[in-house]
């Protein structure tokens, strides 16, 4: 195969001509990088590069700086590249302060980012809503400038972004609790630019690649985690790999046109609990959660009515899904068999074997439905 006709995430996103951009969490990164840079040798690193989870080096120009007396501050402007992300031109700042040694790295809310308010969210409640692999990006560029640098490593950062409660407005966070502010987001550092025609015809080119290259098994991923893990399971190979992201419908619908043997759909619970719900564009502009949907699941799966309750009133899907796996109810597996169902009913009766991983934000699988299994009956 010619280099003009790989197949895989990086592929598609060629194809599509969209320009990625920066995740809040990178450009966090990025700050924190600086400031503590600055901390430690009275200087701001302008452009500073830090490294992606993936193993990318961007630069990212200061766009503010201010250095103190025991702590430095760095902003960033967010580039969101093509994609229309609320937060493209947002400043996201970090402030850093020493700690005494031996007190790690420590996270707070500043100005314009969220609290965690109520259960159901990869953090728990009362902690500033910068989400785990951001953190961890930011503990390793800690380390790293400390090891440099002759630091400790044990500081404070205060991630704040310029006008961010306004623009929060605009997201999901008020409903889902957090308050205040925006999250920190990010599990690769890169914005992939979702136009729904480009991506849409990107997925098909994906398909028509898998098939020329003889692959007879393909898996439709919902996003990077999800790819790692279908690999892990499958060790399927990158040309194998669709990008599917919210467009469940696109892959399906060609899939129908163009078959494989069989196909993997594998992506966060949450995401797929919308498909097993009938929804084939899974945006979360576009559809939500069910959490009554996910109650009649539960009972199916032998919850008192009291569960069902529960999971009925619970602030997100992973909340629901805790609070079934403490009473022993497999809602990860029933929202897999269900997905898979509505899968197979797209697909109409297309010669494809389908099978549905759920994974939680770790990538953990937390539900699965098996090629062949019997489809269960809607609730």
């Amino acid at each position: 195969m010619n280099s003009e006709a790989k197949g895989g995430r990086s592929a598609q996103l060629k194809h599509t001509g969209l320009r990625p951009g920066w995740t809040t969490g990178a450009c966090a990164t990025a700050a924190t990088t600086a400031a503590y840079t600055a901390l430690l040798t009275g200087g701001f690193p302008d452009p500073v590069t830090i490294t992606l989870p993936k193993g990318q080096t961007p630069s990212f120009a200061l766009a503010a700086e201010e250095l103190a007396e025991g702590s430095a501050m760095a902003g960033i402007v967010k580039d969101a590249g093509d994609d229309p992300d609320v937060t493209h031109g947002a400043l996201v700042r970090a402030t850093v302060r020493r700690l005494p040694a031996g007190a790690g790295v420590v996270f707070r809310a500043g100005p314009g980012v969220g609290t965690i308010t109520r259960p159901g969210l990869p953090l728990p409640v009362g902690e500033p809503a910068v989400n785990p692999v951001p953190r961890q990006m930011m503990r390793d560029h800690v380390a790293r400038v400390a090891e440099r640098y002759g630091g400790t490593g044990d500081v404070e950062i205060t991630v704040s972004v310029d006008h961010g409660e306004e623009i929060a407005r605009s997201t999901w966070n008020p409903r889902l609790g957090i308050l205040g502010g925006l999250s920190i987001l990010g599990t690769t550092g890169i914005v992939v630019p979702y136009s729904c025609s480009a991506w849409i015809d990107s997925i098909r080119r994906g398909v028509d690649v898998a098939r020329a290259a003889g692959r007879t098994h393909v898996a439709g991923c919902t996003g990077s985690t999800s790819e790692k893990t279908v690999v892990a399971e499958y060790g399927l190979p990158e040309d194998a790999l669709l990008d599917m992201g919210d467009f469940a419908g696109a892959v399906l619908k060609y899939v129908r046109r163009h078959p494989v043997d069989r196909l993997t759909i594998c992506g966060g619970f949450a995401k797929l609990s919308k498909l097993a719900a009938g929804h084939l564009d899974l945006h979360s502009a576009r559809s939500q959660v069910d959490k009554g949907f996910l109650a009649e699941l539960a009972r199916r799966g032998g919850a008192e009515e009291s569960l069902a309750a529960e999971v009925a009133r619970a602030n997100t899907g992973l909340a629901a899904l805790q609070l079934c796996a403490a009473a022993g109810v497999p809602l990860g597996d029933l929202v897999a068999v269900a997905a898979r169902e509505e899968a197979l009913a797209v697909l109409r009766g297309a010669p494809v074997a389908v099978d549905v991983i759920c994974i939680d934000r770790a990538g953990t699988v937390v539900g699965r439905s098996l090629v062949g299994e019997p489809p269960p009956t809607r609730p």
